[in-house]
């Protein structure tokens, strides 16, 4: 499996987590493998009434805590869903949410260098043996 279709994996998984668990999904969302990190990032994850709460700073305060205490309560099952995915274990998970856009952030630590061990990977229908061999030739 490539990085691109890893990366667009995690998107799908987090898109329906955040459908399935936070009642709505992302205007928009962009996942990217980083050495030993994911970065996950979403635009528009407020609901109407969150972003008319997020108008004053008592109101934002609000609405970040109880993003926080849900992605808290997710926090095995999305670790468990990226591990998964990335055949590697979830070591941690840090997010934030601003509450003017309404964009989000997470970043799942990971315990190896997973871009590392993808760009190692044979693609298919490549093998590094005929690579070797078109170096010779040439």
């Amino acid at each position: 499996r490539t990085k691109g279709q890893t990366e667009a994996e995690i998107r799908n998984t987090i898109i329906k987590f955040e459908m399935d668990f936070m009642g709505r999904g992302p205007s928009d969302e962009r996942a990217f493998i980083l050495k030993d990190m994911v970065v996950v990032r979403l635009r528009d994850v407020l609901t109407p009434a969150e972003h008319q709460l997020a108008k004053n700073p008592e109101g934002a305060g609000i609405v970040k805590r109880m993003r926080e205490n849900l992605i808290a309560q997710a926090r095995h099952t999305l670790g468990q869903s990226i591990g998964k995915i990335t055949g590697t274990e979830v070591v941690g998970l840090f997010t934030d949410i601003e509450t003017t856009s309404g964009d989000r952030v997470l970043v799942f630590t990971l315990g190896s260098d997973l871009e590392a061990a993808l760009n190692n990977s044979p693609r298919p229908g490549h093998s590094p043996l005929a690579s070797d061999r078109r170096h010779r030739a040439g």
